[in-house]
């Protein structure tokens, strides 16, 4: 390789491919660590060097600010000054650039303004109060996803068919999509979803102007192809038309955000809409250890939608490293301790804690890891969310039992007096603080003494009874009885449950949590849990320096750690069962492509672990390995167990004779000389058995009170 082509260097074959296949569509099908990113920067920086493109003839396109920036960094390195030139960004970044010149075709004056998140929501809230819709029992954020998908889709109002019209807010999602519209125009305003819907609009109403565009680009790269969604591909599609030079760089088996709009089959479908594309895969990997790929692959495998590829090491003559850890515990308690001490244990080994992960499928699962971490006094942080106690849901509770608990907690009392919302607005809280100010007393004590108009004098007071039950209740209740009372009393659960919007479903996950946490039997009462709390806040504050990592597998993805603990592999967890009622096949395969990305995540060791029980929504649940563990080639894992468990019957046939015999005791064992006897749940402790059906034994627990339970998890005493 010549000096002017020495960033070629290193490139293993399929990679020199990629960047020298320059004409023409081509698709880089890339797996986990392969080299993508360097891929398409030295495809750049190759065009570049050989002349067959002046740098504002490429546009390269990525989805996050992040990746735009290294690539740039890269790329300047390679080429220097040459890369400045180039159109590289976002696809909102370029829609903005697009806009700024040609906005005017669409209605837009060039000095409009990109609305974020917050700006859009308070904007189609103030609509939908305007036009006389409860904005309690219909969230805007929810009327605000279905326009963002309807966008994501290309659709602008007039598009949406009544196939693709939504029943929310009573069939009114469409009219307000319309007004929202038009009042962003009135606004000289954009959102997010506009910068991709308004230059697809522009391109397909004036020809002149997507042939300018058609005529500048003679090459367009494309990263992370198969999170594309409609708008995006649409665009693409019309910006390449005529000459074809798009090379489009991803991985189906990565593809795992359908939830924003990210449709897989454009890029499952590459070869049918340029059907004289290329295909290069790149599977060396340069990541993970054999075992590692070698489980992940025959994992993926399974899927039937997908275009194929095997990913593999690239030094075949290297160690094959450690075989992927499979762990059963008996609870979520257990695994999160035991999790922690082999954290503890690479920590002695010289690995920093952040080259360690702890991956969960669901929010909620970090609560119990995080219990443990700062017990034993291991710094740690949350990616792509709030640590448990942080928790927007969870402070609001926390700030109930503060009240109750202390009535004068000013503090608590501002916080939650009208959430979920009473009608005490800004003018009453004004009229409260004033009177405590005049009279030196708490806000809550204010309450009986301001001079307040009938209505909201009448809805403090009934606030104001129900605080001083519930501390009444206090001397009796249980921390989780009481809390429970709290949240259903005060409306507040209810809040959240009939909350349409994305996260509500997680919140009300992490409220049950809340219970769980109370109802553990590690705390005696509300003060103690209170103090437990407030001490974690700070330590949490005072911490610095190196931590681990907790995430949610989602927020996984493009990273990687030298030790990875995927947790909590559990039918319906994971793969979670709303993306299986909701999405059937294709939910299942988007979940393993999930757990795909989970284990890829691993440099040197993969630990995957789950549970016999699990406390969901406040009750103890049986819980059986996930499927995707039956998925996992037995010459590439370890499993390992407590012969006290129970395993599905895809578990205990591998390398678990003792626990095929096990499963083959207990049918045979279980039968009607069960009824009467004692029994000892690991759990629940002893118990006498009522009655059974076939394996679903009935037995009335010293703690716990009756329950039903599967045959294996009880030991006859």
């Amino acid at each position: 390789m010549n000096d002017m082509l020495s960033f070629m260097d290193g490139l293993n074959p399929e990679q020199q491919q990629a960047v020298m296949t320059t004409e023409g569509p081509l698709l880089v099908l890339s797996g986990a660590g392969t080299g993508k990113t360097r891929v398409l920067t030295t495809r750049i920086a190759y065009i570049l060097a050989q002349q067959l493109a002046l740098p504002w003839q490429i546009l390269a396109v990525t989805f996050t600010n992040k990746a735009a920036r290294e690539m740039g960094e890269r790329l300047e390195k390679m080429v220097g000054e040459a890369a400045l030139g180039v159109w590289l960004g976002t696809f909102h970044r370029i829609g903005v650039r697009i806009l700024r010149k040609y906005g005017g075709l669409v209605g837009l004056q060039q000095n409009f303004a990109v609305l974020d998140s917050d700006d859009q929501e308070r904007l189609l809230k103030n609509l939908m109060v305007q036009y006389g819709v409860d904005v309690k029992k219909f969230a805007p954020k929810t009327m605000l996803e279905i326009i963002e998908r309807w966008k994501d889709r290309g659709l602008p109002p007039e598009a949406v068919t009544h196939a693709e019209d939504s029943e929310f807010c009573e069939g009114r999602a469409l009219d307000f999509y319309k007004l929202y519209q038009n009042k962003l125009r009135e606004m000289n305003a954009v959102d997010f979803g506009d910068l991709l819907l308004l230059p697809l609009e522009l391109f397909k109403n004036n020809a002149d102007v997507l042939a300018e565009y058609q005529n500048q680009f003679h090459y367009i790269l494309v990263d992370e192809y198969q999170d594309t969604n409609v708008a995006q591909y649409m665009i693409l599609r019309l910006l390449a038309r005529g000459h074809n030079n798009i090379c489009c760089v991803g991985d189906d088996d990565q593809s795992i955000y359908s939830w924003r709009g990210a449709d897989v089959d454009n890029i499952l479908n590459f070869g049918k809409v340029f059907p004289d594309a290329k295909v290069v895969r790149l599977e060396r990997n340069y990541r993970s250890t054999a075992h590692i790929l070698g489980a992940a692959s025959a994992l993926i495998a399974n899927n039937q939608g997908r275009l194929g590829k095997t990913l593999h090491v690239a030094d075949e003559e290297g160690d094959a490293g450690h075989l992927v850890v499979v762990q059963g515990y008996w609870n979520g308690a257990q695994e999160a301790e035991k999790v922690i001490e082999q954290v503890e244990d690479r920590l002695r080994q010289g690995v920093k804690l952040s080259d360690m992960a702890i991956l969960v499928r669901a929010g909620f699962q970090t609560r119990e890891f995080e219990d443990v971490l700062v017990k034993v006094g291991i710094p740690y942080k949350i990616i792509g969310g709030f640590k448990f106690y942080e928790r927007q849901e969870i402070r609001d509770a926390v700030a109930y039992l503060r009240l109750v608990l202390n009535p004068n907690d000013d503090l608590a009392f501002v916080r939650i007096v009208n959430v979920p919302r009473r009608g005490i607005g800004e003018a009453v809280m004004r009229i409260l603080q004033e009177t405590a100010q005049t009279n030196h007393c708490s806000l809550f004590e204010a309450i009986t003494k301001a001079d307040l108009k009938p209505a909201p004098k009448k809805t403090l007071m009934g606030f104001s009874e129900q605080i001083l039950r519930w501390q009444e209740h206090s001397k009796n209740l249980s921390p989780e009885d009481l809390c429970k009372e709290i949240m259903s009393e005060s409306g507040y659960l209810m809040m959240w449950q009939l909350d349409k919007s994305a996260e509500a479903e997680g919140r009300v996950e992490n409220i049950h949590e809340l219970f769980n946490v109370l109802g553990s039997g590690e705390f005696e009462s509300i003060e103690q849990f209170l103090e437990y709390a407030s001490l974690l806040t700070e330590n949490d504050e005072a911490a610095v320096g190196d931590q681990l990592i907790v995430m949610t597998l989602h927020a996984s993805k493009g990273l990687e750690f030298d030790t990875v603990f995927l947790t909590g592999w559990e039918e319906g967890l994971f793969p979670h069962q709303k993306a299986i009622d909701e999405d059937g096949e294709a939910g299942l395969e988007e979940e393993r492509r999930l757990a795909y990305v989970g284990l890829t995540r691993a440099k040197k060791l993969a630990f995957i672990s789950y549970v016999s029980n699990r406390r969901v929504y406040g009750q103890w649940q049986n819980s059986l390995p996930s499927r995707f563990i039956d998925e996992l080639p037995e010459e590439h894992i370890d499993k390992r167990g407590n012969n006290r468990m129970g395993y599905g019957a895809g578990f205990a046939d591998v390398r678990m004779p003792w626990a095929h015999e096990k499963v083959q005791a207990s049918t045979s064992v279980y039968s009607s000389k069960w009824k009467g006897h004692q029994v000892m749940h690991e759990t629940f402790g002893k118990g006498v058995v009522l009655r059974e059906s076939g394996d679903q034994i009935e037995v009335a627990f010293e703690r716990g009170g009756i329950k039903k339970i599967l045959a294996r998890f009880l030991e006859l005493i």
